[in-house]
């Protein structure tokens, strides 16, 4: 094995994507630790089917992907980190020296309104309990989804409409309110013009009201208060997404008052020596994707592997979106090239332009779980 050390924090797409790229391109001429406290890799895009009650997350487990990636596996977390040292320190107190630090922890998903039900993809089962299944048993008459300022995913509460209002349809459910209440100024609005005219399509044809540029108000549970537009609604059930920040390390430049980890075009943390890189949703980039997340960490890997002497000059992370909208029946494909926090020379499709039919474009993971399996 070689003699440069890398150690990658976290357990998610970033984290898993930027071992099997550093893997496929550095080879043994790194040591690489994992640091992640999950046994199991869960697929989370496809957490949305599981409230939908039409399919499930498929599970990996870590140390799997872990001894694919040549890579050894410890179960803790980061805690904070000694640039000047090269030293990553655990919470469970080990010493961890590196040559390269990638930081891919993800965010803190924390819920952005009051008396509402939070869409935390980790406990998806409860909307399924508590809406999803109140709709068709006639419990639930009216149900708003609500899209509050970011940062934050978007795509998975358009597909829990879509989704729910399709199942409504097809249990012969009548006399169903449902709204979509976003803060975006049109439909996923970070994939551009083109995909949010789609997708509003899509909002009509199932008979979900769209109330776009939106601030959303819970005074009361039941209540939702729409501004500017002035709407006044008492529902049965409100759904909201999580906001996401950032995991905020001691010893990592940045942060903010929300705890992001800035950037340079190669995913390197600026005032860090060109030794810490970071990737995901702990970033400061403003939109939060998985393929957006493993596109930062294969930018990432590269960098590390050149600076470990085992590849050439890397090329500068360049974000472009590609997301599959699961809708309750033909996905849609969508893709955009970014600007900042908004899309631009966006397209959809209704059939897969990437090589692989994935809910996240992975240039390694996805391949890598095509040929796995589940093995959970």
């Amino acid at each position: 094995m070689g003699s440069f050390r890398v150690v990658i924090c976290g357990g998610g797409v970033a984290a898993l994507e930027g071992l099997l790229r550093l893997h496929r391109l550095a080879g043994d001429r790194v040591d690489v630790t994992l640091v992640a406290p999950n046994d199991e890799f869960v697929y989370r895009p496809l957490a949305v089917l599981e409230p939908t009650g039409v399919g499930s997350r498929r599970r990996y487990q870590l140390w799997d992907v872990a001894k694919d990636g040549a890579s050894e596996w410890v179960k803790d977390s980061l805690a904070q980190v000694d640039p000047e040292g090269r030293v990553a320190h655990t919470t469970g107190g080990r010493e961890l020296p590196f040559d390269a630090l990638l930081i891919a922890l993800g965010g803190r998903q924390i819920a952005a309104l009051d008396h509402v039900l939070t869409f935390r993809d980790a406990q998806a089962g409860q909307v399924h309990d508590r809406v999803v299944m109140d709709v068709l048993a006639g419990r639930a008459r009216s149900v708003a989804f609500v899209l509050p300022e970011g940062p934050l995913h978007s795509l998975p509460l358009y597909e829990l409409a879509l989704v729910t209002a399709e199942r409504a349809r097809g249990a012969g459910v009548v006399d169903l309110e449902l709204h979509l209440v976003t803060a975006e100024p049109a439909p996923l609005a970070a994939f551009g013009g083109t995909a949010g005219a789609a997708v509003g399509g899509l909002l009509r044809q199932s008979g979900i009201e769209l109330h776009t540029a939106a601030a959303a108000f819970v005074p009361a549970p039941n209540r939702l208060l729409v501004q500017p537009q002035g709407a006044d609604l008492e529902l049965d059930r409100i759904v909201a997404m999580p906001r996401i920040r950032g995991p905020g390390i001691p010893g990592v430049t940045g942060g903010g008052p929300h705890g992001f980890i800035p950037i340079d075009p190669y995913c390197g943390v600026p005032g860090s020596g060109g030794r810490i890189f970071a990737a995901g949703d702990a970033t400061s980039f403003p939109i939060k994707h998985g393929g957006l997340a493993a596109q930062q960490a294969d930018a990432a890997a590269a960098a590390i592997a050149h600076l470990a002497g085992a590849a050439p000059e890397p090329a500068p992370f360049r974000a472009e979106l590609k997301g599959k909208l699961l809708t309750g029946g033909r996905p849609l494909y969508l893709s955009a090239r970014v600007l900042g926090s908004h899309g631009f020379e966006s397209e959809v499709s209704e059939s897969p332009p990437w090589p692989l039919d994935e809910k996240i474009v992975a240039r390694e993971l996805g391949p890598y779980l095509e040929a796995s399996g589940s093995r959970g």
